[in-house]
């Protein structure tokens, strides 16, 4: 089992709140009246590939978005991923039929991981143009419910999408996370047919709408 988290959480707090604060401002006016809403999970299936009793509608929401790369994994240069659906390791497209492999904040009782979102749970990343499906933890640790994965930013659910970078520089990798790191707008459950610029998200420069 491994546990992802962007290097990002690991900005003093001073950093974080000042980059956090500049992309929730410019967020603010452009996506007044939504908010972010956890799912309920089924506690009887923690974990459980399409164990899932989450709703099919869609659902547009705000989030709190950062990255995580195959340099900063667990372990540390691999793709490894905790609740695989579709891909053995981290990875995908952005398509609907391939979507990006997502990690989740979960909470930890009795030695059994209850995630934020079944595996399985697709989101449809606008300013990436990128759908994205949960497949892995995000948070590490006996208490992964203390961490930010699991508690958000100011109220908004975090997500952490993989972004691959296997062959490029690690720093690179770094910055190139910064840059879509910040609060989004996401799509629950969406459907097939958003506007989709498929690849991994490190080889195009992590490039945002």
């Amino acid at each position: 089992m491994t546990y992802k988290i962007s290097k990002f959480v690991f900005l003093t707090g001073t950093l974080l709140s000042t980059a956090a604060c500049s992309v929730s401002e410019k967020a603010s006016d452009r996506l007044k009246g939504m908010h972010s809403t956890r799912l309920l999970v089924d506690e009887g299936v923690p974990g459980k590939i399409g164990g899932s009793s989450a709703p099919r509608k869609e659902q547009i929401m705000n989030v709190f978005l950062t990255g995580y790369s195959y340099w900063d994994n667990t372990p540390r240069g691999s793709a490894q991923i905790a609740r695989p659906v579709i891909h053995r390791q981290a990875g995908g497209t952005g398509t609907y039929e391939d979507p990006i492999t997502l990690a989740v904040g979960h909470v930890k009782r009795n030695g059994r991981s209850y995630m934020d979102y079944p595996a399985g749970t697709k989101f449809y990343v606008k300013n990436l143009q990128r759908y994205a499906i949960v497949e892995d933890l995000c948070g590490d640790g006996p208490k992964p419910q203390a961490g930010p994965c699991h508690s958000g930013y100011q109220g908004h659910d975090w997500l952490d999408i993989y972004v691959g970078g296997q062959g490029i520089d690690e720093n690179w990798v770094d910055r190139c996370m910064n840059r879509i790191t910040g609060i989004q707008l996401v799509i629950l459950n969406p459907g097939p047919g958003y506007p989709v610029t498929p690849g991994e998200i490190a080889a195009s420069g992590c490039a945002a709408l």
